[in-house]
Formats: C-alpha cells, sequence, structure tokens
C-alpha cells in the first residue's frame, strides 16, 4: 500500500544516529528513510483499528522484513498483510497456545530471527495476547522494540471531551451483570477518567449496570468503530446513554471504548457508600422501607435516597 506522499525529505543525518526533526526540512521531493530490522528483535507492532491507512510506512517495513509474524488470528492480519503486499510467514499466538509456544518462540529469537508480534487491531498487549511472550523476552535480555501506531483508548481518550491528565483503563469488564458491578462498586470513588472496552453483545448490559452502580447522572462517553464509516461519539450522562443504545439498533453494533467521568463529589451529592447501601437494601425491600434504613445506616437524607432509588429502578 502507498501512504499519501509527504513533502519532507532528510537533509542530513549522521550515519550513527536517527535523524531528528531538526534534520527534516520542506522540499518538493520526498525522501523515504532505509529501515532495516536487527536481528533478535522481537517488534511489537500497532496495526490500523479500522482505517488501513493509518498504518505507518516503518510498520510496514518492519513487518515486510522479519523473519515471522506472530498474530492473534491469522485470518484478521493475512488480509491486511496481502493488502500491504507482505508475505511473510504467519503464526498464530493466541491467548489459548502463547505459553505452550513460548519457549520455542524465544529459541527462535535466541538463534538471531527477527519476529513481530500484531494483534488484530490497534496496539498489541492492550487487552490482547503478546504478555507472557514480552515479559518472558525482558527476563531473558532478549530486545523488544515498539513500532507505535493506532490504538482505541488513546484514540478514544483523544476526543472524549474527559480528563486525560490522570486516566484508569479497566479492559473489558466482567461478563457477568452480578461481577461487572462488583467491579465498577470498587471503582466509583476513583478520581481518574475510566476506560473500558466492551463487545456489541453486552454494550445494553454493561451500561445498566454502570448507570446502577455509578449513577444515572455520572457522565460517560461512548466511542463506537473509530476510525471506521460508521464512527460515532456520544457524550451524556448514563443514564441517558443507556437510552439512546437501548432505542437505536445501529448504536448496539461494532466495536466501543466506553469512558466514564472521574468521581467528583459536590455538597448535594449522596456518597458512594450510601448509594451501595440503598443498591443492597433494593434488591431485598421495598423502595420507601431501602431508602429509610439506608439513611438511618449512613446518615444522608431519606428524601434524597429514596428519590434515587426511584431513579435507580427505572434503569
Amino acid at each position: 500500500m502507498r501512504l499519501p506522499r509527504t513533502r519532507t525529505q532528510l537533509c542530513s543525518a549522521s550515519p550513527q544516529r536517527s535523524p531528528t526533526l531538526a534534520t527534516i526540512l520542506t522540499d518538493s521531493q520526498p525522501a523515504r528513510l532505509a529501515v532495516t530490522v536487527d536481528k533478535g528483535v522481537l517488534y511489537v507492532v500497532a496495526t490500523p483499528i479500522g482505517n488501513l491507512t493509518d498504518i505507518s510506512q516503518r510498520s510496514i517495513d518492519v513487518l515486510a522484513q522479519v523473519d515471522l509474524i506472530a498474530a492473534e488470528d491469522t485470518r484478521h492480519t493475512m488480509p491486511l498483510l496481502r493488502h500491504l503486499g507482505v508475505v511473510t510467514p504467519l503464526l498464530a499466538m493466541h491467548e489459548h497456545n502463547e505459553k505452550a509456544l513460548l519457549e520455542r518462540l524465544i529459541e527462535r529469537l535466541t538463534a538471531g530471527q527477527t519476529m513481530a508480534l500484531v494483534s488484530d487491531a490497534g496496539t498489541p498487549l492492550i487487552s490482547d495476547p503478546g504478555y507472557p511472550l514480552v515479559r518472558e523476552c525482558q527476563r531473558r535480555g532478549i530486545r523488544v522494540s515498539p513500532v507505535p501506531g493506532a490504538c482505541a483508548l488513546i484514540a478514544a481518550l483523544s476526543v472524549s471531551g474527559l480528563a486525560t491528565d490522570r486516566f484508569r483503563f479497566e479492559g473489558f469488564p466482567l461478563r457477568t451483570s452480578s461481577a461487572r458491578q462488583q467491579q465498577f462498586r470498587e471503582l466509583v470513588t476513583e478520581s481518574g477518567t475510566l476506560v473500558f472496552y466492551e463487545s456489541s453483545h453486552r454494550i445494553r448490559a454493561t451500561l445498566v449496570d454502570m448507570a446502577r452502580v455509578f449513577g444515572a447522572e455520572r457522565h460517560a462517553v461512548i466511542a463506537r468503530e473509530l476510525t471506521k464509516l460508521h464512527e460515532t461519539v456520544i457524550s451524556a450522562q448514563l443514564g441517558a446513554l443507556s437510552q439512546i443504545v437501548e432505542s437505536d439498533a445501529n448504536q448496539q453494533k461494532g466495536e466501543f471504548v466506553l469512558l466514564v467521568a472521574g468521581y467528583r463529589r459536590n455538597p448535594d451529592e449522596v456518597s458512594p457508600e450510601a448509594l451501595r447501601v440503598l443498591d443492597l437494601l433494593r434488591e431485598e425491600l421495598p423502595l420507601k422501607q431501602a431508602a429509610v434504613l439506608a439513611a438511618r445506616i449512613t446518615g444522608e437524607k431519606r428524601n434524597r435516597l429514596y428519590q434515587l432509588a426511584l431513579q435507580r429502578n427505572q434503569v
């Protein structure tokens, strides 16, 4: 694949050092910087998350020159390589076989072969396989080199409008509703932006659980199908987001990044501990009784807890 032409050219660079921005000046004839791979190195290569033109020329060159590409799913990676004109041999390495393959791959690297690690999309190891291999390479002194590029986590953060100075990435939420809610309860008072990945068949249930635990009023963002044709980014309160997705089948399709604003308490807000107590009591008692008992336990106002119980019962 040929990427759009740029208007930069390398003017001068020491043969011992990589070029810096200071050595690149505007010119009408771009120059290709030679990319070579070193023996015995594992390259961790990012691939596009949707738009194929997001891949860098360096990524293409590395994929073309290594001896082997370890891919999460060869059925996903093969069409990309075919599109790029890359014919490097592929090996499937996923969560079910990566430990069994580990010693074999380490032996190849130790023997001087070069290898690239890729996931189905985005940056490897970010909720993807590869951690055991990278960890073992580091342990044995085998060089691991990043070839950076697209990452859905960072792309979503950059357009979310939520705070990016501190964030906590939680990967995919747990599968069952009860486990998810417990996971979310442990994050209720986290002050940094929370980031999750989610699949299309669990997005509705996850949003419902988020609204129940974090509160329907907590601000959040859904980033769907980033860099693809049907990319959407929706910013609203969790209760509203849940209703939007529930009522629009198109918003239930694709791949999702969910971002939840960090915890900020104001004087009129009920404490997370009071909400936790209220939710536990709601499971066993009528709403009014649950609110009265929760108020006695936590010291929060009974009427406020009752109104919240009504809201949370409707989510």
